[in-house]
């Protein structure tokens, strides 16, 4: 048997391993903590945050006073983008297989042709999965430092949620 083939043939074996675990990884949890120093007080950050994050289609669910520490949840579309993606990278990695055992077993070769079906079935699993509640909880604290700050915010969310309130807010 020729090299190249075998060698394509271990590479697409490669790649089908890899791939369901991409897919698997598009809706993993990302939830991260970010502590935010401020000067401003109180009463001036949290009504911008609130506000933020209602833009955002938050909702404060819980409010508890002895910890300091609102909980916010909104549902985290899912992206229609990544979904055709997911399914177009899906449907190359099955057409890689295809054209491998066409090539091992020409006689049943438009059997294989079907695998091309399965493709849709990575953005389907990305869309029901990925589409779900997120909650992030903001808690203040004093800040116990010398520095100039008077408390830090206590972040604890999606890591893409976090990244977009740092740049549309400014907390000094």
């Amino acid at each position: 048997m020729d090299t190249n083939i075998i060698s394509t043939f271990v590479l697409t074996t490669l790649m089908m391993i890899g791939l369901p675990f991409f897919i698997r990884a598009s809706i993993k949890d990302r939830t991260e903590q970010i502590r935010l120093p401020t000067s401003q007080s109180e009463e001036v950050f949290l009504p911008k945050l609130q506000q933020y994050f209602e833009s955002r289609a938050y909702r404060v669910v819980d409010l508890d006073r002895e910890k300091n520490q609102v909980t916010f949840e909104g549902f985290v579309q899912p992206s229609l983008f990544l979904a055709i993606f997911l399914s177009c990278i899906a449907a190359l990695g099955l057409l890689c297989v295809v054209l491998i055992l066409c090539f091992f077993y020409p006689a049943n070769s438009n059997l294989f042709w079907f695998l091309l079906l399965l493709a849709p079935t990575a953005g389907i699993f990305y869309w029901q999965k990925a589409g779900r509640l997120e909650k992030v909880l903001l808690s203040v604290e004093p800040n116990m430092d010398l520095s100039d700050h008077k408390s830090v915010i206590k972040l604890t969310g999606h890591r893409d949620e976090l990244k977009q309130l740092q740049q549309k807010i400014s907390f000094n």
